[in-house]
């Protein structure tokens, strides 16, 4: 009879360690060693994978590897595709994140219903095959070679495999599947990671992809072991609230790409639908006569897009004022304020302020540093922006309006959308011919240059 012990191992690098601690001694993770019981002489997570891996791997010459680019798969998606860095690569293993109920299934079932031309296998863990048909129904699709089967127990699934032989491989998810090779139970992190070391082995094997869809934590983070990521070659994250219409689909890790890269969609009764313009989306209703609201030229990955700004500035009630940001980091938003006191004169320690960045959207890009505290400000005097002004810029500490990369995208978005004027930095158009745009572009230095063009 097997004998058993107890491991602990750690939820986001996988040490193993005899005894509990506090603090992982490998990550420095605080309260991430978790109870494990194992028999002697079963198999430990990944060992088959690793073992097939040392009898097989041969050293070569770097010189004699072969660098010509590697096909990809169509997926007839101009968003995913441009997302994955071109489309999908053969033997690839990608994980799709998001909360549930966000619209994971919807956009792999969506995209591989739209592949006539491959032979697909859907592996659902959490759903029957009536409830995916009854949602294949509600998307518009030509007749599909897509193949779906209920079942959890890995060992099962490859016999499918074997027998369909598919060109692409979607298992959902992946926090459902379990192995017989592991003694714990579905959604563990033991299961987790031996069912994501022994697809990735079949992937690499018969260089077919696979697509395994994941559950995020309430902290935003996969669920899982920090592995999982590490073993993937494809981390994509589904964004957006379940009470608006957009999605966002962001690249975290691409071993094959970029991973600035940025796809919207918008939530329909019949599926996702691609926003190719997401400057219109963005922007949203223009805003005649309120104050609060700034337009910023924003850029992330490869598409330009002007974004909508939006700020309340009021007096702190309780004393202590409050400071909120959706969708901008707070840190920056509160350096940023510092800047208007110190360098430009506005108190605004006593007060409460409020960002928001209109349709849902995380920017990352710095160049929107000179929209948000002109909304702040305008927010502050109770002083309307022009409607047909834009701006890009980052801020530095001393009050600088600091030069942003592809600032001819940036002036050229605001042109193709209406705008009449674009304040950018002065650095920027050093060597810029600015006679060639329909746009006025302005140029500024320092932010006191800039408050004297935007309130006059």
């Amino acid at each position: 009879m097997a004998k058993e012990k107890s491991i602990f191992l750690c939820n986001e690098c996988g040490y193993e360690s005899p005894k509990w601690a506090g603090k992982c001694p490998s990550c420095g993770a605080w309260n991430s060693l978790v109870e494990r019981v194992v028999r002697s002489g079963s198999s430990q997570p990944g060992t088959r994978l690793a073992g097939d891996a040392r009898q097989q791997a041969q050293p070569v010459l770097i010189d004699t590897v072969s660098t010509d680019e590697m096909p990809r798969i169509d997926l007839h998606d101009a968003e995913l595709n441009r997302v994955l860095g071109g489309g999908l690569v053969p033997g690839s293993m990608v994980l799709l994140g998001g909360e549930p109920g966000i619209g994971k299934s919807t956009l792999v079932l969506q995209t591989v219903l739209n592949m006539p031309e491959r032979r697909v296998l859907y592996v659902s863990g959490e759903e029957s095959a009536r409830q995916i048909k009854l949602r294949a129904d509600r998307i518009e699709h030509p007749r599909s070679g897509c193949m779906i089967v209920c079942e959890t127990l890995l060992e099962t699934i490859f016999t499918h495999i074997k027998n369909v032989a598919p060109e692409l491989v979607v298992i959902d998810s992946i926090q459902t599947m379990c192995s017989e090779a592991v003694d714990s139970s579905a959604g563990s992190m033991s299961q987790v990671r031996e069912c994501a070391a022994m697809l990735l082995k079949y992937a690499k094997e018969h260089n077919v992809p696979v697509i395994l869809i994941g559950h995020i934590t309430k902290d935003g983070t996969i669920a899982g072991p920090k592995i999982l990521e590490h073993i993937v070659d494809v981390v994509i994250q589904f964004e957006g609230d379940q009470h608006h219409l957009y999605r966002v689909l962001r690249s975290i890790k691409n071993r094959f790409g970029s991973t600035a890269e940025l796809g919207i969609y918008e939530m329909r009764r019949e599926g996702l639908r691609q926003v190719s313009n997401p400057s219109e989306l963005l922007l949203g209703e223009r805003h005649s006569g309120m104050s609060g609201v700034a337009i910023a030229s924003a850029i992330e990955g490869v598409s330009p897009f002007l974004i909508e700004v939006q700020a309340l500035v009021s007096s702190a009630v309780y004393g202590t004022p409050q400071r909120s940001a959706t969708g901008f980091d707070t840190r920056r938003m509160n350096m940023l304020l510092a800047v208007l006191e110190k360098r430009v004169g506005f108190k605004l320690a006593q007060k409460d302020v409020y960002l928001n960045i209109a349709g849902g959207l995380r920017v990352n890009d710095p160049a929107i540093d000179l929209s948000v505290i002109s909304a702040i400000l305008s927010s502050n005097m109770d002083v309307e922006i022009e409607p047909d002004v834009c701006m890009a810029g980052e801020v530095g500490l001393s009050g600088e309006i600091r030069p942003v990369n592809r600032i001819e995208q940036r002036i050229a978005e605001a042109a193709k959308l209406g705008f009449k004027r674009i304040i950018v930095p002065a650095s920027n158009t050093k060597r810029l011919d600015l006679s060639r745009f329909s746009i006025e572009v302005q140029a500024v230095k320092k932010v006191e240059e800039a408050f004297r063009l935007i309130f006059g």
